[in-house]
C-alpha cells in the first residue's frame, strides 16, 4: 500500500466531483494557490491529534481560503473575513490548542444555490457520503469532534455547537467541556 501524502490526497481531492457542490481546489482562480495552501496545512498539521469536522465549506472561508473554517483576511489580512473562522480560530488559540487541531468539513467543497456562487447550502446526503470518504480519511487516528448537526450525524462523533447565528459561547463552552480544558 503507497505511503499517504499531504500532495497525494489534495490531488485526489482536487479530481472529486462531489455531487453540484464547487470544487475550488479543481477550478477556479487561485485553485492553484488553495491546493498549495492545503498540501502545506496538512503537512503541518500531520501529528495533529484532534480533528475539529464541520459541514461544509463556505463562500467567504474555504472556497476562498482553500483552508475549512479560515477566511482569505485570517491568511493574508485583506479579502472577506468569516465569523465562524474568526471565532474557532479565537477560541483554538485561547485554549492552546491551534497546532494541535486540523480543521476540515464533511463535504470539503462548496455546496451553493444554483446560479449563486455567493450563497452557502445544506448539502445533500449523496454529497455529505462523497465528502466523508475524505474527512475520515484525515480523521484517521485522531480524537474526532463533529461542529455541528451535520457533521456530528456523519461521523458519530461527538458534538458542539456550530459557532454561527448566535452558536459562539455554546461552541466555546462545548468544545472546552470535551477537552476538558
Amino acid at each position: 500500500m503507497p505511503t499517504w501524502t499531504a500532495a497525494g490526497f489534495v490531488r485526489r481531492l482536487s479530481e472529486a466531483r462531489i455531487g453540484s457542490t464547487f470544487n475550488f481546489y479543481a477550478q477556479g482562480v487561485g485553485a492553484d494557490i488553495r491546493r498549495a495552501r492545503l498540501t502545506k496545512y496538512l503537512e503541518c498539521r500531520g501529528d495533529a491529534r484532534i480533528v475539529l469536522v464541520g459541514e461544509a465549506a463556505g463562500y467567504r472561508g474555504a472556497r476562498v481560503s482553500g483552508l475549512a473554517f479560515t477566511s482569505e483576511r485570517q491568511l493574508t489580512g485583506t479579502g472577506p473575513a468569516e465569523a465562524s473562522a474568526t471565532i474557532v480560530h479565537g477560541t483554538l488559540a485561547e485554549l492552546g490548542l491551534s497546532d494541535d487541531v486540523l480543521l476540515w468539513n464533511v463535504v470539503p467543497t462548496h455546496p451553493h444555490r444554483a446560479g449563486d456562487s455567493s450563497s452557502n447550502r445544506a448539502p445533500t446526503r449523496s454529497e455529505a457520503e462523497a465528502g466523508l470518504l475524505f474527512a475520515e480519511e484525515l480523521a484517521a487516528g485522531r480524537r474526532v469532534i463533529a461542529i455541528g448537526r451535520l457533521a456530528e450525524r456523519a461521523l458519530g462523533a461527538p458534538y458542539v455547537r456550530h459557532p454561527s447565528r448566535g452558536g459562539a459561547t455554546a461552541f466555546h463552552a462545548g468544545l472546552m467541556q470535551l477537552l476538558d480544558a
